[in-house]
């Protein structure tokens, strides 16, 4: 009896630590260390010609995330702001505060969040909205699952925003106008007291932005890639923003980005399935 009770506990301190994560095979998989992938730019910030990655860019898994708890990333927009965009990340939320608390994407100045930002951020479930000229998405019209890492993206073409939940196409609208920019700074989380963040905060990895609406079969492909991939269309990249351990831009365009009660932590696995 003894002995059954000692096997009884190890099989529930083994249940839980399964629970949390403990056992995933990202946790055993080798680690991207931070800047150990990035663009090469040999003319210049702002050029394309002959661009090209460098480094180790094997689509490792990060070795950490950025932690955002009433927290932010600011940089220079030079260079981000553009008719037609991309913004693609991976997002992780422990439990929505309120219903309807969806990760967002905007582009332009609406409530004065600034040329770009990425946050959680209360919506009804009828759509994107438009402010000032500003578009603001929100992902798709039902919440993301809690405890999951998902990829989630925006695209607009000047007459259409698409949404993209893990590569598939999730959401969408049509919008014709001029984006409006007026802001010389960029922002990556909360804003403004705009954050609405979870208990314990939400997580951010892998941040890129394009001038160009990406295609269906580029959202698969980002997607696909994982939590570690680097970016495609690399002539159409102005920003990547990886958060492995920092906030700097690696896309060769020098917009790093300067943080604020932003965490990085090597802890993140739990909730990561690679596709």
């Amino acid at each position: 009896m003894t002995y059954g009770w000692a096997i009884l506990v190890i099989a529930v301190v083994l249940g839980v630590l399964y629970s949390l994560g403990i056992f995933s095979p990202s946790n055993f998989a080798p680690k991207e260390q931070p800047g150990s992938c990035q663009v090469l730019r040999p003319n210049g910030p702002g050029t394309s010609y002959d661009i090209n990655l460098e480094g180790i860019c094997g689509g490792e898994i990060p070795q950490y995330v950025a932690v955002f708890n009433n927290s932010n990333i600011t940089m220079n927009a030079s260079g981000l702001t553009n008719q037609r965009f991309t913004i693609a990340f991976w997002f992780y939320e422990p439990s929505y505060p309120n219903t309807g608390n969806y990760p967002s994407v905007g582009v332009g100045n609406g409530f004065a969040y600034g040329v770009m930002y990425l946050l959680p951020q209360v919506y009804d479930v009828n759509g994107g909205a438009t402010v000032g000229n500003a578009l603001e998405t929100y992902v798709t019209n039902t919440a993301p699952p809690v405890g999951k890492w998902n990829f989630v993206a925006t695209t607009y073409n000047g007459t259409e925003i698409r949404m993209y939940l893990d590569g598939i196409l999730s959401n969408w609208y049509s919008y014709s106008g001029t984006v409006n920019y007026s802001y010389s700074y960029g922002i990556i989380g909360g804003a403004n007291g705009y954050d609405t963040p979870s208990i314990g905060g939400y997580y951010l990895s892998n941040v890129q932005m394009y001038n160009a609406s990406l295609s269906n079969s580029s959202m698969a492909t980002l997607y696909g890639e994982g939590i570690g991939g680097a970016p495609i269309k690399l002539q159409n990249l102005v920003g990547w923003w990886p958060l492995n351990g920092n906030a700097n831009d690696y896309s060769g365009n020098n917009n790093d980005g300067v943080p604020t009660n932003v965490i990085y932590t090597g802890t993140w696995q739990s909730g990561y399935t690679p596709p």
